[in-house]
């Protein structure tokens, strides 16, 4: 059996793994159990045969050989242990077995599958219990996020109070799931994560439904609770609740104490707060500490708001140095942005170019000019409030904004600080200085050029020095083609003159400028209006009422192009929109009187003129107009009053005075109609009409006092022949009385010739009257308020004819048509 084994050869230490890869018969395995020779070796002694020493070079020579069977490790030519048989003289190389896969299990005819690929798929997982205590937490837990969810998202879609509900019922919920777990683990392993934000998320609902109390007791529970390490933060929040109520001192109370729980290293936090003790000392009136806390904050980190409060602060104790370096603390913030550099294309690279185009239209840019415009604003604010106050005279304050605001990177605002001083002039009644502070500006750039000749247009055409704002304008147009407001005022100077066609183009060129431009579009319907092209006029207008919805102006002329239109309707209507924008007009109501007079409906027209005349108690055609529906309702002790206005507000027209005697005469208040007529006749002795109804009076009440009467009544007329006699004109006797205030005949302006028939008719101007003495007076009456008290027996004879005016119909022309 010797010849069976072999020695290892000697292999080289450094190359220990060599002839690993290659495959020999001799290691095979799977036929041993029929290899007679290995079979017959493991029958007999050979293989417990005790090992036998050898002489191994590297090696001792009491180290010992194993050659036998039993044990199959060798030693290499280096003393190192080598793993294997030996058979045919090829060496196994020394290796892992388990490692690379041989087992026992292998050696009985198993396939080599180190990966365990054999044992098939992998059995399946093992299915949730959904009715265990866990699994069921897990659920309402996740179902109490999402109510959190949908209350924040209805939140910011507006619809508060849905976002309330679901913050309620998220709060319900999550209590449940704390009472679930306590019971089933420890209370350490509770969601805090979870109530606290359905805590906050319930008091930011209630404080937005303006549910304070509710709002403030739940931040309590969480500022409270120790175990919530940032809830000291939220006593901002109730600060801010308290502002809201207008309790300053609880505010600034919790502010402060946010402030101590928030560290240093939050310094935008604590700006923030500090911010808000500001503006609370403001609505408390200590400006001094609101000056502290605001001059910490642009010591620290300066910003715009900051800046204007504190020289709204310094402006309110009236400290002149503090408002100086307060301003320019406000000049000195820096604003962040890039300015137009950036902008502009260094090349003519089209990508680049491109690029800038795409870049100037951006969000980020839209955020730069906004931020830009809001510091111009806060800087023109302030300029303008502390002028007047940091320096003698408001022209020298103003000019030391000026300088400073030259001196920083807002060069450009020191032009729109000069423009503002001029205005200012302008409110100051001191047209000359404002005229020569806008003339400063004729020689700088066209945009200021422009702006400065648009105020001079404008303020000489205020003036009605229409050559000075025409040549003005010209000069705005021609320095700047595309300024609307340079275009209108152009566009008016031409409308004075009464080329309504070219003023049109003009206001059209300015809204092709510029589509919100307001004035020019109320002035194209205007003119318009003035060329009879109404459907276009009333298209201007409706446009401009979409653009300024309760402007008096618009609505109102709109109701005129209706009542042109002859849609009186539509005027009533739009007339009616315009009385709740300005109730107490009492033009506007006074229209309204007239369209509803005009329709027939004298109860409402009676309305809307007694409501003109109790906001303007002066109009004399509303006084007509109520007047003459006292006398037509037959009310006459009513329209007295009015009447006794009418004289005191025009005392030199006799005919206010003739219609109250009239009215104590149809009254029945002889009496005080014979002492109005003689009062009449005593401030207007040449008044024929005065002296008739004299006349007419005493001899009714026999008065001897009426052969003087019939006397001045015949001399009057005489003299009355006489004039008309050297006047020659084909005036009439009542035209010519109403200009020398004593006319005999009709004595009512142009628009009260419509009640000319209604005065005739009640102080009997239409009435015959002859002087002969053959004649009797008829001094009968017939009153048409109805039967008389028992009256005196003046007359020795009566005639039974009625009088010539107690059955005369009223005048259509007195009363509204």
């Amino acid at each position: 059996m010797m010849r069976d084994v072999h020695l290892a050869p000697e292999t080289d230490e450094d190359d220990l793994y060599s002839g690993y890869n290659d495959y020999n018969p001799t290691f095979d395995t799977e036929d041993l159990e029929n290899d007679a020779a290995f079979q017959q070796a493991l029958r007999t002694s050979h293989g417990r045969r005790p090992p036998v020493t050898a002489k191994i070079p590297g090696t001792s020579a009491s180290r010992p050989l194993a050659t036998g069977f039993g044990s199959k490790t060798m030693l290499s030519s280096m003393g190192r242990p080598m793993t294997g048989a030996i058979q045919d003289g090829v060496a196994r190389p020394m290796t892992a077995v388990h490692a690379a896969g041989y087992t026992k299990g292998a050696m009985r005819g198993s396939a080599f599958d180190p990966l365990g690929q054999g044992r098939g798929p992998a059995p399946p997982l093992e299915m949730k219990n959904e009715d265990s205590p866990e699994e069921k937490m897990k659920q309402l837990e996740k179902k109490v996020n999402e109510l959190v969810e949908e209350s924040c998202i209805a939140n910011s879609c507006g619809d508060l109070k849905l976002a309330l509900e679901k913050a309620k019922e998220a709060g319900r919920k999550e209590r449940v799931l704390v009472r679930q777990r306590e019971q089933i683990v420890s209370a350490e392993n509770i969601n805090l994560d979870l109530t606290y934000s359905v805590l906050f998320n319930l008091a930011s609902q209630y404080a937005a439904n303006e549910m304070y109390a509710e709002a403030l007791n739940t931040y309590q529970v969480i500022v409270k609770n120790k175990m919530f390490s940032n809830g000291g933060r939220l006593k901002v929040n109730m600060g801010n609740i308290y502002l809201k109520q207008r309790n300053y001192s609880k505010a600034i109370k919790f502010y402060r104490m946010a402030l101590d729980q928030i560290p240093g290293v939050h310094v935008e936090m604590r700006i923030k707060i500090m911010h808000n003790i500001g503006v609370a000392f403001i609505k408390t009136g200590q400006y001094t500490d609101a000056i502290n806390s605001f001059g910490h904050i642009m010591g620290t980190s300066p910003n715009l708001k900051a800046g204007f409060n504190l020289i709204l602060c310094c402006f309110a104790v009236g400290d002149r140095d503090q408002m100086k370096r307060a301003f320019q603390m406000l000049i000195a913030v820096p604003l962040e942005i890039d300015y137009e550099d950036k902008y502009i294309s260094p090349n003519d690279d089209p990508h680049t170019n491109l690029l800038i185009e795409a870049i100037k239209k951006d969000s980020l840019r839209e955020m730069e000019h906004e931020r830009k415009a809001m510091a111009e604003k806060y800087i023109m604010t302030a300029a303008k409030l502390i002028a007047p106050a940091i320096e003698t005279s408001f022209a020298v304050g103003y000019d030391w904004c000026v300088e400073v605001v030259k001196a920083s990177h807002y060069v450009e605002l020191a032009n729109d600080l000069e423009i503002n001083k001029a205005i200012t002039y302008l409110r100051q009644k001191d047209f000359n200085q404002a005229v020569e502070t806008l003339k400063m500006f004729e020689k700088k750039d066209s945009r200021v050029k422009s702006a400065a000749a648009t105020n001079l247009a404008f303020l000489y055409y205020l003036e009605n020095e229409l050559t000075q704002a025409t040549n003005y304008a010209d000069l705005a147009v021609n320095s700047d083609r595309y300024n609307p407001s340079a275009l209108t005022n152009k566009g008016n100077t031409v409308f004075a003159s009464g080329d309504y066609e070219k003023a049109a183009e003009f206001y059209k060129e300015a809204l092709r400028n510029d589509s919100s431009c307001t004035e020019a579009l109320y002035n194209l319907g205007l003119t318009y209006k003035k060329l009879n092209r109404i459907d276009e006029a009333l298209d201007c207008f409706l446009k401009l009422h979409a653009i300024l919805r309760n402007s008096a102006q618009v609505l109102y002329q709109i109701a005129s192009i209706y009542e042109i239109m002859e849609d009186p309707n539509q005027a009533i209507e739009w007339l009616m929109q315009l009385i709740s924008v300005v109730p107490t007009d009492s033009h506007v109501l006074s229209k309204l009187g007239e369209l509803y007079d005009n329709e027939g409906d004298k109860s409402q027209a009676f309305q809307y003129y007694f409501e003109s005349y109790r906001y303007f108690p002066s109009n004399i055609e509303v006084i007509e107009w109520l007047g003459a529906y006292y006398i037509d309702t037959q009310f006459c002790e009513k329209a007295i009053q009015y009447f006794e206005r009418a004289a005191l507000i025009q005392p030199t027209q006799v005919k206010w005075q003739l219609m109250v005697a009239s009215c104590y005469r149809r009254s029945g208040n002889y009496q005080k109609a014979l002492d109005t007529y003689k009062e009449i006749h005593r401030k207007f002795p040449e008044n024929v009409e005065c002296l008739r109804f004299l006349v007419r009076l005493c001899t009714d009440m026999g008065l001897k006092e009426v052969q003087e009467f019939v006397t001045k009544l015949k001399r009057v007329e005489k003299l009355k022949e006489m004039r008309e006699q050297r006047v020659k004109s084909g005036r009439d006797g009542s035209a010519r009385g109403r200009r020398e205030g004593s006319a005999g005949g009709d004595t009512g302006s142009t628009k009260g010739e419509r009640l000319s028939v209604k005065l005739r008719s009640l102080s009997g101007a239409n009435e015959p009257y002859e002087s002969s003495s053959n004649k009797e007076i008829d001094a009968s009456y017939i009153d048409p308020l109805g039967p008389q008290a028992e009256r005196p027996k003046t007359a020795v004879r009566k005639k039974t004819e009625d009088d010539d005016f107690a059955d005369e119909e009223l005048g259509e022309d007195l009363l509204p048509e």
